[in-house]
């Protein structure tokens, strides 16, 4: 009885050891709220925007020119030869198959500049999230994003440390 009260006690010190060893200091930040009240990014959604404005003013005119041409086909329809309406109706769907090659295309390269114009300013936020971390001895930094797997976020919030480096 006595050996196994003294191993029962020796793995409970044991354990305990470790777990005070194994502890780690965890803090937690929102990064997705962080780089979306970084500055910069004020000037890069200016940009998208400007981008995308392009874009749907040269579809919403090429609807237009598609438009104007169904109106103009249409009411002269009676006047034409068959030839001529199925020639007049195959412009009209290439013009249509145009326009939503040029959506899908506006779209893609709108994609591509978000993510060229993000990139730099999602790696300058982890690289200052990293050095406020490593400075205030944190081993790990939870992203607190909803939805970003954290359980629980009662650590340290370094949003106001890492503000501050990025100084704003």
């Amino acid at each position: 009885m006595k050996l196994l009260l003294k191993s029962t006690l020796a793995i409970l010190v044991f354990f305990t050891t470790i777990t005070v060893t194994a502890q780690s200091k965890v803090a937690h930040i929102d990064s997705q709220k962080l780089i979306s009240e970084m500055p910069e990014v004020v000037s890069a959604q200016k940009e998208l925007e400007r981008i995308q404005k392009t874009y749907t003013t040269e579809i919403e005119s090429s609807i237009k020119e598609l438009q104007t041409k169904l109106q103009t086909y249409t009411a002269d329809a009676e006047n034409q030869t068959e030839v001529t309406n199925g020639a007049r109706q195959k412009e009209l769907a290439g013009m249509e198959q145009n326009i939503n090659q040029f959506r899908e295309t506006a779209a893609q390269d709108i994609q591509k500049k978000q993510a060229e114009l993000m990139r730099p300013l999602i790696d300058k936020a982890r690289a200052a999230i990293q050095k406020i971390a490593k400075q205030q001895g944190f081993d790990y930094v939870l992203d607190a994003t909803p939805g970003g797997g954290v359980i629980m976020a009662e650590g340290k919030d370094l949003m106001a440390d890492v503000k501050k480096e990025l100084g704003f």
